[in-house]
């Protein structure tokens, strides 16, 4: 563990914005952790921020005083195995895209619609990450985490994660007041193929799949999202910047009389969840740019940085973009990006 002061988080974090981290440092393994939360106790309890693959944050101050532990634990192993389940214990700065890949080598079902999502393992259940018709919840036994204030190690089950729709326990009770360390996945050897959720079984048509497999219903996912998502190593961006809304019955068509085109999702307590990016799209944001901060114009759900915006101005244009959508269509969108 080397602690390292005044340092550059630009090339931290997936949108590019240049930021200084007064205290650094890089966990490399448990011990690493434990050894530095002793040395720096209370410094970071004062204040401290846990940076994973940084795909999901906009820093918006230039200097951050927190303590940033960059978590880099590396380690994935098969613990165990039945008649149905592969058990897989997967170490928090695993990168989530090349673990997906992993699993489809190893014939390990159920990730393959949450392919090319950039950031690390660690931060998947923090966020319950979904997409296409499946949420990481639903893969998630159980979470190894090391508790800041009393210097502990935990194992939460899936229960006790609280998961909701891009939500935890540890965004919300536990904020900020835990490392996750390891997380213990459930894979099944047999496939249950979701395929009905956006344009999935049109890329596999056009690829020519006759036989559905893990890995082609992961090519599909890559072909869709690799179209239309910008790449962060090229342009600066978090992915998807808002969270898709619920509304009501009622409200949903009422919008549907104006605009017929409109698709929803019906949630189990009733109410139904649209597109945020089609809201944004139909206000008018798609490909709008304002200095270097921007709409992209390819998907409005992705906000980007075309050089040298600064995470303020960013999100000003998501204030923008909030407000627009509330008046236009009486919804209010919710960020999905941490904002720091």
């Amino acid at each position: 563990m080397h602690l390292l002061n005044n340092i550059s988080l630009k090339k931290y974090n997936s949108f590019g914005i240049e930021t200084i981290a007064r205290n650094f440092t890089i966990i490399q393994s448990k011990d690493d952790l434990i050894d530095t939360v002793k040395q720096f106790h209370d410094q970071i309890l004062q204040s401290h921020f846990v940076l994973g693959g940084g795909s999901n944050i906009l820093f918006t101050k230039p200097l951050l005083d927190s303590f940033v532990l960059k978590n880099e634990i590396k380690g994935i192993q098969l613990i165990r195995e039945d008649e149905l389940y592969y058990y897989v214990e997967v170490a928090a700065g695993e990168n989530w895209h090349q673990f997906v890949l992993y699993c489809i080598k190893q014939g390990w079902a159920g990730v393959e619609n949450l392919s090319l999502i950039p950031g690390t393992v660690g931060a998947s259940p923090i966020q319950n990450i979904g997409a296409y018709g499946v949420e990481v919840k639903d893969l998630i036994e159980s979470v190894e985490a090391y508790h800041i204030a009393d210097q502990s190690m935990q194992v939460f089950t899936n229960t006790d994660c609280a998961f909701d729709y891009r939500d935890s326990v540890f965004k919300t009770r536990w904020k900020n007041q835990f490392v996750i360390t390891k997380i213990l996945f459930r894979f099944t050897k047999n496939p249950i193929f979701k395929t009905s959720y956006g344009a999935i079984e049109t890329a596999l048509n056009e690829m020519g799949v006759k036989e559905l497999s893990i890995q082609s219903v992961s090519d599909a996912i890559i072909k869709i999202r690799s179209s239309k998502l910008p790449d962060p190593y090229i342009i600066g961006n978090a992915g998807s910047f808002f969270k898709n809304p619920s509304i009501t019955k009622d409200l949903f068509e009422k919008i549907k009389v104006t605009h017929p085109e409109l698709t929803g999702y019906k949630n189990k307590d009733g109410s139904i969840k649209i597109a945020a990016g089609w809201l944004i799209e139909k206000a008018g944001w798609k490909g709008y740019r304002e200095g270097d901060a921007g709409c992209h114009s390819l998907q409005a759900l992705v906000l980007i940085n075309y050089g040298n915006a600064t995470g303020s101005e960013i999100f000003a244009l998501s204030e923008k973009i909030i407000d627009s959508i509330r008046n236009k269509f009486n919804i209010q969108l919710e960020r999905e990006v941490n904002i720091l």
